[in-house]
């Protein structure tokens, strides 16, 4: 479907009305729906807080808490060598607070979001991939960990995680070659959560690391804090273990999120899929009853937003995810035109037509329609499964008409679809009347 924001009138459509499954055009609807109920400014928060009295000594008698704020951006994205990570500047923070000793636990405070990590509708072979990583309120680097084996000149192998984890043991059963500069290496996760490292690399093969998708992010999180305690000298007597804080803790550090306008550019521009499944969940949390974000709640928030502004068929759309990765989302090009021309006419119109990659220039259309009039103008979100090409977004035409469009193809003869799309785009961009 192709629709003049400027003139209000449908130039084409083809079974406009026809269910499909989005894939990352999907993303679209979770951009709209957190900047329109939080504002493009808006930040997370993830919190340090004390469940008990802190001493003149610096023990704290009681338990710390580390809570989810479910922020995206607590990630190496925006905390980049040779500064700190995340944890490590939490760390410092309560180290400098006065806290020296915790008589009681370390707990890892998830609660702000439902317990189901994997969303419905994701299929078993996605959950190895670093793109399907789990959902969780307390969520680190996208909740990706980074295994690294090393040579050392005494003839053994240094295997660490990074960022070290107290709850995410490192299982070294490796060996070096000598005068080698390969490497076989298997890493796999074991049902205990331990990561088991095994094969050989060579003694002049230098680093080789591995991602790896972490299982339970609020306790690797958790984890990750008690090392870079440990690193400050701060020592917690009791276990890393998941629970809530009592409404009687009290705050000793925080960090603040990236504003929601480059949360949601790093999300539409890259597809990352983490990204829209926490902002999802953040507006179901904040509009909850029961403070608990849940996929089914945010699509509840999403109806109501369909019908009430958008004033778009609620029933044309259903988001058991926020991503677009659950093989169970349906939505039509009508109403991916009529969300985008909602997003249009918004007070944050600016930072929606912001965070979407540019044909011929950026990210993932960075290759796509380049050296056409769409190129440095058309900018839209992507979307592609192993059967679904879609593209949705808007272009300048050659008159000055804004064009909004949405493109949905299901199927398996997407390289065609993908050439089809991009040939209407950059006649879009060429049209005039």
């Amino acid at each position: 479907m192709i629709v003049s924001m400027t003139r209000g009138d449908t130039l084409f459509s083809t079974n406009p009305g026809a269910s499909m499954v989005p894939a990352s055009t999907m993303k679209l609807f979770t951009a709209a729906l957190a900047f329109d109920a939080f504002g493009p400014d808006h930040q997370f928060t993830t919190s340090v807080l004390r469940d008990g009295a802190l001493g003149e000594d610096g023990t704290l008698s009681g338990n710390l808490v580390l809570r989810g704020g479910g922020d995206p951006g607590l990630s190496t994205r925006y905390y980049r060598p040779p500064g700190e990570g995340p944890m490590a500047t939490l760390a410092r923070m309560v180290a400098t607070s006065g806290v020296k000793r915790v008589t009681g636990d370390l707990i890892a405070d998830a609660s702000a979001f439902e317990t189901k990590r994997v969303p419905d509708g994701w299929l078993p072979r996605y959950l190895e991939a670093g793109y399907a990583a789990r959902v969780s309120a307390l969520s680190m680097n996208e909740n990706l960990a980074t295994v690294v084996i090393a040579a050392q000149p005494n003839g053994r192998t240094a295997v660490s995680l990074d960022p070290p984890s107290s709850t995410v043991p490192v299982v070294n059963n490796t060996r070096v070659v000598a005068g080698s500069r390969g490497a076989k290496l298997t890493v796999r996760r074991l049902t205990d959560g331990r990561i088991d490292v095994r094969g050989w690399i060579g003694s002049r093969a230098g680093l080789r690391a591995y991602l790896v998708v972490i299982d339970d992010p609020a306790l690797w999180v958790a984890g990750a804090l008690r090392s870079a305690l440990v690193a400050q000298g701060v020592t917690v007597n009791g276990q890393v273990r998941v629970g809530a804080a009592s409404p009687a803790a009290a705050p000793l550090a925080s960090l603040a999120s990236p504003q929601l306008t480059r949360l949601a550019a790093v999300m539409n521009r890259e597809s990352i899929n983490h990204f829209a499944e926490l902002l999802f969940r953040d507006v179901a949390h904040a509009a909850s009853p029961d403070r608990v974000g849940s996929a089914a709640y945010g699509n509840v928030l999403l109806q109501k937003f369909l019908a009430d502004k958008v004033r778009a068929n609620p029933q044309e759309v259903y988001a058991a995810d926020g991503s677009g990765l659950s093989t169970l989302d349906r939505v039509t090009a009508r109403s991916l035109v009529q969300l985008l021309a909602y997003s249009h006419r918004a007070p944050w119109s600016a930072d929606f037509h912001a965070s979407l990659p540019v044909a011929g220039e950026s990210e993932l259309l960075r290759h796509r329609m380049r050296y056409t009039p769409a190129h440095g103008n058309l900018h839209a979100k992507t979307g592609t499964t192993n059967d679904v090409i879609a593209l949705a977004g808007y272009v300048t035409a050659r008159n000055g008409e804004v064009l909004a469009f949405s493109f949905l193809y299901n199927g398996r003869d997407r390289w065609n679809a993908k050439e089809a799309i991009d040939v209407t785009g950059a006649t879009l961009a060429a049209f005039a009347r």
